[in-house]
């Protein structure tokens, strides 16, 4: 006989030999459920429970439950706050230093979670949890997302075993672009279908099965609502409820929300409000059609508000109906500020910002009835992103208060004797997963998968839930994003500034006493020059530990010669069944002259439909056949170039072509091609700069809302058997463009 390493007795039969079942991984007794519930561009002012006037009822139970946190700071940015949170790292030191759009070939600056930082999914996995990831994901090189992968940073492969939601960092409520597990799915396509509805009903679904088959098995949820990111998709009512309600304005509103705050103890009595942020004009002094135009967004973003609202309302119900509330750690933030990327004036469709191309009011005010609707990107304008932030400086993106302090609610009854607690410790986003971590009873494993794991930089919070008035366990924390800068250090914060472009070694440094100074108000870099100099040598430091250098901007962000990307690719064949394509992953049309031929089938009597197209109303493009005639539109941010066919296609084989001819930078003609021979023309006096589309590209037919003169998916009738992309190496690509459209995906 021998014995196996599995301490099973091996003899030649069955009756000869002993079974051994190893014990089963489970997690320690009476671990709880975990919930991360994620906001998107959630100012730190814009919960009811931080002194809004939008009515956030079911989140401010949370927190009448729980504790507000008053000093939590994010990174700025999406990806990398998502990135710290799930790792207890900071956002550099796993590779995540910017979106998952760039990876620039430096460790900080890869767009992916490096393998030696584990999330908080993989560890608990280990450990005897069920993990579910639900809503925008925002963790996968935008360039690996098509069905192609490589899947090794999606989801699943990152420690949860089931996920439905978004990979990408922005998607519409009323037609999202939706991925289950492993691959990408339609959208639901019914009446009065939205997003955040879906997302927590799948959460919930998700919940129930698993504690149906496995009731003492704990789980951990990450849940990424798309709410508050534009576009501010919200059913009417939601919507037009706010319109009276933000008549009064952002002055108006930001003094209301500061007084509010003071009465509830979320600042200092003694808060002054600073000036306007640069590029904000007084409310009076806009005009009236400016003014209704703003309302309505912000409206709009309101309106969404709410309406998410009532969806984290659905799935605490479901936990309390269930049993589950009292053991289940909730914690909700926001990933970064409230964000400047409306604009001054706000916009009804965004793809105009980030193509450099103005919008007027005249264009904004024609479907100001329709904002918060399926085929509208719209965002509100920079003076509601101020009011977001009350009563802080700057914006998503930048290292002041604005960007980095957020909205923290912790929620565990069983854990947290104080109800309605606010807490005033400085902690960072980095801290949540070591809390859990605290929490659950779970140690940060050595290795995973065979990789050993870099050192938790977090601090855990849990001390806090029973000691208010205990000074913060944390010492030092960094920041920097888009060059900006800051370094916190026990209750001293300096920050600056970049401008875009500029040399770094001017940028001017500032130093705040945060511990007195709660806003960022009173800059004592004068006064005080021995310690702005200690700080800012404490951030270089801070930046060679975690990875942050070489420091970069907005100007030299993307790297042609990543070998990673698509953009190098010049042939494409296309074939219909394969579903979407992501934007980031398909051809790179911008800026160059190319060709598009797809190779059909025409029978007797003609066919109809879609060939190939990107994007939606907002922008995109199109090849089509309708009433006989070979079509392209090409929809730059809404203003279409449109080429018909001076013939009708033939039945039989046919190769049906459109040509685009570069005649300067962002311009060109556009020219349709039948078997060869030239059937029109189009003149395009303006092509895209920067990101051509928000959504992805069909072979045979068109996503919705449709990008053309036609009703979408209009599928193609005829026999397509393929399409092929021929790019040339003609591209000239506008850098500075091109990170306004990322910046849009966060």
């Amino acid at each position: 006989m021998s014995q196996d390493k599995s301490r099973a007795t091996i003899g030649h039969t069955t009756a000869e030999s002993t079974p051994h079942w190893p014990a089963p991984v489970s997690a320690p007794a009476g671990a709880p459920n975990v919930i991360y519930i994620v906001f998107d561009d959630l100012g730190f002012a814009d919960l009811g429970c931080y002194g809004s006037e939008i009515e956030t009822p079911h989140i401010d139970a949370l927190a009448a439950g729980g504790l507000r946190y008053t000093n939590f700071h994010t990174t700025a940015l999406c990806s990398p706050t998502r990135a710290a949170l799930l790792t207890g790292r900071n956002h550099h030191s796993v590779g995540m230093g910017g979106l998952a759009d760039w990876d620039l070939g430096f460790p900080g600056m890869r767009g992916r979670i490096s393998r030696s930082a584990g999330t908080l999914a993989e560890m608990l996995r280990l450990q005897g949890y069920n993990t579910f990831a639900t809503g925008k994901w925002h963790l996968t090189p935008t360039f690996e997302t098509s069905p192609a992968g490589p899947f090794d940073q999606w989801p699943l492969q990152r420690g949860f075993d089931r996920f439905y939601g978004f990979l990408e960092g922005e998607t519409s409520q009323w037609h999202p672009e939706l991925t289950l597990d492993n691959h990408h799915i339609e959208a639901p396509d019914r009446e009065g279908y939205h997003l955040s509805e879906d997302i927590v009903d799948t959460s919930i679904d998700f919940i129930r099965a698993q504690q149906m088959i496995t009731p003492d098995k704990p789980f951990f949820l990450y849940m990424c609502l798309g709410a508050q990111h534009a576009p501010h998709h919200a059913p009417p009512a939601f919507v037009d409820k706010y319109v009276p309600v933000f008549e009064k304005g952002w002055d108006v509103t930001r003094a209301e929300r500061l007084a509010r705050q003071k009465a509830m103890g979320i600042v200092p009595a003694d808060t002054v409000l600073p000036e306007r942020n640069s590029g904000v004009k007084a409310w009076d002094a806009l005009s009236d059609d400016e003014r209704r135009l703003a309302v309505r967004l912000q409206a709009a973003f309101a309106g969404m508000l709410e309406h998410a609202d009532l969806q984290v309302g659905r799935l605490v119900n479901y936990l309390a109906q269930a049993g589950r509330l009292e053991n289940t750690v909730i914690a909700l933030i926001s990933d970064n500020g409230a964000s400047q990327e409306g604009s001054p004036f706000g916009t009804v469709n965004a793809l105009r910002y980030f193509n450099g191309v103005r919008d007027t009011l005249e264009e904004n005010l024609a479907h100001i009835d329709e904002i918060g609707q399926a085929h509208l990107n719209n965002n509100y304008p920079l003076g509601w992103a101020m009011a977001g932030n009350t009563p802080l400086k700057r914006y998503k993106q930048n290292t002041h208060g604005g960007g980095v302090r957020d909205p923290l609610i912790v929620h565990y009854p069983r854990g947290i004797a104080e109800r309605g607690g606010i807490r005033h410790q400085f902690h960072h986003v980095c801290d949540i997963t070591p809390t859990v971590l605290e929490l659950t009873g779970v140690a940060p494993p050595e290795s995973i998968a065979g990789v050993a794991q870099q050192p938790i930089e977090g601090t855990s919070l849990a001390y806090s839930f029973s000691a208010p008035a205990e000074p913060t366990r944390k010492r030092t924390q960094y920041f920097e994003m888009l060059g900006h800068r800051g370094i916190w250090h026990e209750g001293w914060k300096a920050v600056t500034w970049h401008r875009p472009g500029t040399p770094f070694d001017a940028d001017q440094w500032e130093l705040y006493h945060l511990a007195t100074d709660f806003n960022e108000m009173h800059d004592l870099a004068a006064e005080q020059p021995a310690r702005l100099q200690e700080m800012v040598r404490r951030w270089f430091s801070e930046a060679g530990a975690c990875q942050v250098l070489p420091m970069n901007d907005t100007l030299n962000r993307f790297v042609s010669s990543n070998p990673y990307s698509v953009a190098a690719r010049r042939h494409w064949e296309l074939q219909p069944g394969a579903g979407r394509i992501a934007q980031a992953a398909a051809p790179d049309i911008r800026n160059r002259s190319y060709t598009i031929t797809a190779h059909v089938e025409i029978p007797v009597g003609g066919a109809s439909g879609v060939l190939i197209a990107q994007g939606d109303w907002c922008g995109g493009y199109a090849l089509y056949i309708q009433d006989g005639h070979l079509l392209h539109d090409y929809n730059f941010v809404n203003r279409h170039y449109l080429v018909r066919s001076a013939q009708p296609v033939p039945a039989g084989v046919c190769e049906l072509s459109y040509r685009m001819t570069k005649t300067g930078e962002y311009r060109g003609e556009g020219t349709l091609f039948i078997n060869g021979e030239p059937c029109g023309s189009v003149a395009l006096p303006q092509t895209y700069r920067a990101q051509s589309s928000f959504i992805g590209l069909e072979v045979g037919r068109a996503p919705k809302p449709s990008v053309g003169a036609f009703e979408a998916p209009f599928p193609f009738t005829g026999v397509l058997h393929k399409v092929v992309f021929e790019l040339d190496d003609d591209q000239v690509i506008d850098g500075a463009g091109e990170l306004r459209a990322a910046l849009r995906q966060q």
